[in-house]
């Protein structure tokens, strides 16, 4: 139940890199890359290797404004100016060089993605790179410059999708791609996240968040509480998700694979261990089928466990993608582990899988917001 899969390898967004003290490390995707190969995933039938081109400004401004993408070209060609007002500065979205450059690359990633998906030429397509799910119209934020899944959509819908549904599993709100379609009845925007408005960013993804007056349920949150756990998660997700977008038939399937939920990343506290990425793996490809007639378009996103994570969360979603989920070894190959401990200058896991956790504390705190959130979306 697969079909042939692209693989996005743009080795020239690795500019999009913020400073080596900034949490988004561009070694995550070029790692995780590295993990695909050393596994031969890319080298099985079906699979192709595609490059990308930079996202035009006309592609750009289906999601941005024109006085944005401007700013961020200016800013990351070293012009001084107040670039504050557009999300620019010390902190999470600091000004870095050729910043228009290395957001146009991702964007174009994705949107490179969706065409061979859209036009018949993979089913699914997979870009490591993307997922910056924070950007806003007219203002970078939480580490995002262009927001590369919403490009995609919109790309999509000027192409002739009816509807697309979207669903981010990062651990936090997908609050700019939710943002940007809020008004729109041809998107279904989906986001299962870590959820305390009064610290947790960005505070935003609450269950009464619904989409537009005239399109309320186009948007649908489940914000679940911090050390949820493997097992809350995955009956949250299986209870809401699968249910919603099998009602809404979309033409195709995007998704933000962010895995900053993982038990030891550094700016969360979801408490999920790999397990959770092998099983939301293939509830996702099988929801493609049944919901999408196969079309899958999957980016990245967070993930700050960026040598110890990353790449093997990524290579299972991927490996699922290419049919080969249940035959992968879970011995990491010697030649990635080699190079990764180089990068990180230390150990990391030499497995795909890891130790059961357990109940998470937080399991049943999970369960009711899942179960409430089933009860408003599907009226059940």
């Amino acid at each position: 139940m697969s079909g042939d899969v692209a693989l996005i390898r743009c080795p020239e967004a690795r500019i999009y890199d913020q400073g080596p003290s900034h949490p988004l490390r561009p070694d995550r995707v070029l790692l995780t890359w590295d993990l695909i190969s050393a596994t031969g995933l890319d080298e099985r039938p079906g699979v192709s290797v595609l490059g990308c081109e930079p996202a035009s400004d006309e592609v750009l401004g289906l999601v941005h404004t024109k006085e944005f993408i401007e700013a961020t070209k200016a800013a990351g060609s070293g012009v001084e100016g107040n670039w504050s007002r557009f999300g620019y500065g010390p902190g999470d979205n600091p000004i870095f060089d050729r910043m228009h450059e290395a957001g146009a690359l991702v964007a174009g990633a994705s949107v490179e993605a969706s065409r061979a998906v859209w036009r018949g030429e993979q089913l699914h397509a997979f870009n490591a790179a993307g997922g910056l799910h924070h950007a806003m119209p007219a203002k970078a934020s939480g580490f995002c410059v262009y927001d590369d899944p919403a490009v995609a959509i919109a790309w999509l819908l000027r192409e002739g999708a009816n509807r697309i549904a979207y669903i981010d599993v990062d651990v936090h709100h997908g609050d700019g791609v939710q943002a940007i379609f809020w008004d729109e009845p041809r998107v279904l925007t989906i986001s299962i996240h870590e959820y305390d408005p009064g610290w947790f960013f960005p505070g935003t993804g609450a269950i009464t968040e619904r989409g537009g007056p005239r399109v309320e349920g186009t948007a649908i949150n489940v914000p679940l509480p911090p050390d949820t756990g493997d097992e809350g998660w995955l009956e949250a997700f299986r209870a809401v998700i699968p249910p919603a977008v099998e009602r809404f038939r979309p033409d195709v399937l995007v998704t933000q694979l962010g895995c900053d939920s993982h038990v030891s990343d550094p700016l969360a506290q979801l408490r999920l261990t790999t397990r959770a990425y092998r099983e939301c793996a293939k509830e996702l490809h099988a929801l493609a089928h049944k919901a999408a007639a196969g079309r899958w378009v999957a980016t990245g996103g967070g993930g700050y466990q960026w040598a110890r994570v990353v790449p093997r969360a990524w290579t299972l979603y991927f490996a699922e993608m290419v049919g080969a989920l249940d035959e992968l070894p879970d011995e990491l190959p010697r030649e990635f582990i080699a190079e990764a401990e180089r990068r990180a200058e230390g150990p990391i896991p030499t497995t795909f899988s890891e130790p059961d956790l357990g109940p998470g504390p937080a399991d049943d705190a999970a369960r009711a917001v899942a179960e409430q959130v089933r009860r408003i979306v599907l009226g059940q």
